[in-house]
């Protein structure tokens, strides 16, 4: 009989995290779990960290909690404050991933002896590359594409062959968990409570009059303050004598303005990624790649570049590309790495 692994799992207080340590327990894993204290939004560990003891409890398991809040800050909501300043949509989920979920854990797994560390994301890896979930509409690697190449044979996803609604029957089949199956999803960004532009009002001034540009250059109209914008935004500002939708195609926070146009001027073919994270060392090719989560992929074309950057030439026009954002390749349903989008 072989020995199983000692695994670290992260635990949330979840329904998705919940079952994943049951199944690893059940499955003959020695298991401990972990509750990562992340943001400091008020009121929410106290909810979560009693739901994920009360797990831990049901399933036998050790429950560690590690706070992270002052990591956290550093490098996943002062990222997210910059890049807005920028003029720039950012994407905290993928540094949390990169930096905390599957940085720090791997850390604090290896002080406690364990393995391998597991989550309850939507995703399969073999160890060398992560693959897409069988379940398409929670699917979670476009998150993930960060996550560094060299701890990913240290990773196990127990829901990555599960579909999300059998999850939830499952939970709700027993006693104890019938309450996490009915609970609400989590938010997409977990530390906004209600609009990311409420949150940034804490921090910087938001609410900044200031003009609406053609691409001529011309003033056509006054907007609220950049900050309230990202690319395709069609409402919050006005262009005067408009008699058909504008939408955002730029915006230039030095300036404070933003720059208007027609929903077919929102298309690009070319796109530059930076700070690239492969998972294989090929240096041109063609592939499929996802410039937003919830988008289809594109086919395009590859070149990578000095100072870890890449040119990527779309087959078809795709619409309201954000710099800032992720840019993700994927072969059929392989992830091969990605990049972040500095140039449309």
């Amino acid at each position: 009989m072989s020995i199983k692994k000692k695994v670290l799992i992260g635990m949330s207080g979840g329904v998705d995290s919940t079952i994943s340590a049951l199944l690893l327990k059940e499955e003959g894993y020695e298991c401990e779990g972990i509750y990562m204290k992340l943001h400091s939004k008020p009121g929410y560990h106290e909810i979560h960290q009693v739901r994920a003891q009360k797990a831990a409890d049901f399933v036998g398991i050790k429950l560690h909690v590690l706070d992270l809040q002052d990591t956290f800050n550093e490098k996943v909501f002062k990222p997210f404050i910059d890049t807005y300043e920028k003029g720039k949509t950012p994407n905290p989920c993928a540094l949390c991933n990169r930096n905390l979920k599957f940085g720090e854990m791997v850390k604090f797994a290896n002080s406690v002896g364990a393995d391998a560390v597991a989550t309850g994301h939507y995703i399969k890896t073999d160890g060398k590359y992560f693959y897409q979930a069988d379940d398409d509409t929670k699917d979670q690697s476009y998150f993930l594409f960060y996550v560094q190449k060299d701890i990913l044979s240290k990773l196990i996803f127990p829901l990555g062959d599960k579909k999300k609604v059998d999850i939830k029957k499952m939970a709700a089949s027993i006693e104890a968990l019938e309450s996490y199956a009915s609970q609400d999803e989590s938010s997409e960004i977990c530390f906004v409570e209600t609009s990311y532009t409420d949150l940034l009002k804490d921090y910087v001034a938001v609410d900044n009059v200031g003009d609406v540009l053609n691409k001529d250059g011309d003033i056509v109209g006054e907007h609220k303050g950049y900050m309230h914008y990202t690319i395709g935004k069609r409402k919050g500002f006005n262009v005067k004598g408009a008699h058909e939708p504008h939408y955002v195609l730029s915006i230039d926070a030095d300036s404070n303005t933003i720059t208007v146009g027609k929903k077919e001027e929102l298309s690009c073919f070319d796109v530059k990624l930076e700070n690239l994270n492969m998972f294989n060392d090929s240096k041109e090719f063609d592939t499929t790649v996802k410039l937003r989560y919830r988008t289809k992929a594109v086919e395009c074309h590859v070149k990578i570049i000095e100072n870890n950057e890449a040119i990527v030439r779309l087959k078809e026009s795709v619409f309201c590309v954000a710099t800032g954002q992720a840019a993700v390749f994927y072969d059929n349903d392989k992830l091969i790495g990605g990049g972040w989008i500095c140039e449309v």
